[in-house]
């Protein structure tokens, strides 16, 4: 099987999870929706540059990042089964703020605005998905980020270690470090008062 059969497998194993779509809807969708398969190091988005598309991990890692003060900060990292979109950037169409890069080498979904708005309207189904899939993971993101603000770095590195066992293995610890609003150092530290 070559890559693009794979990718067109993985995503029709992956739309065949929602019971909402018919096998003639899933085949429709495998043929409209794009899948590219990005290798690691690729970046997919610039600072600065305009945001035409957005992304969803079929396999792989993505690492969204800033630069500030001269080192990068690692925003978020997104692994299988997980939605790639700055919904500001995306949907105003202004220039992003981040970056985007492929950790490893990735299968992703790819789509864009006027794309979506087809798809959208051709199957109605895809909206309430798209919708539970950006609520579930709003939701998310707000309950890490107050658990956040309200612990210690301690704290943080134990729930990353226990909620992101997607990743934990994946990454260099300098980008952990960064995730989690640390140093490097002070990482080091905490792992070694934790395993001696």
């Amino acid at each position: 099987m070559n890559e693009l059969e794979e990718a067109k497998s993985r995503l029709i194993t992956f739309l065949s999870a929602f019971p909402s779509l018919t096998n003639e809807m899933i085949a429709q969708l495998s043929v409209m929706i794009s899948v590219i398969a990005p290798s690691k190091g690729t970046i997919l988005l610039k600072e600065g540059q305009i945001q035409s598309d957005c992304y969803f991990v079929l396999e792989g890692l993505v690492r969204q990042y800033q630069i500030m003060d001269g080192s990068d900060r690692t925003i978020e990292f997104y692994s299988e089964s997980k939605g790639i979109v700055s919904s500001v950037h995306y949907t105003e169409q202004t220039p992003s703020k981040f970056y985007l890069e492929c950790l490893e080498d990735c299968l992703l979904i790819v789509g864009d605005i006027e794309i979506e708005e087809q798809q959208l309207e051709q199957f109605p189904a895809l909206m309430e998905i798209t919708r539970k899939m950006l609520e579930k993971d709003f939701n998310s993101m707000k309950e890490y980020y107050a658990k956040f603000i309200l612990s210690t770095p301690k704290e943080r590195y134990l729930h990353f270690i226990e909620h992101r066992k997607d990743v934990l293995n994946r990454v260099p610890l300098h980008q952990i470090a960064s995730y989690l609003g640390m140093t490097p150092e002070s990482l080091s530290r905490i792992r070694k008062r934790l395993y001696t």
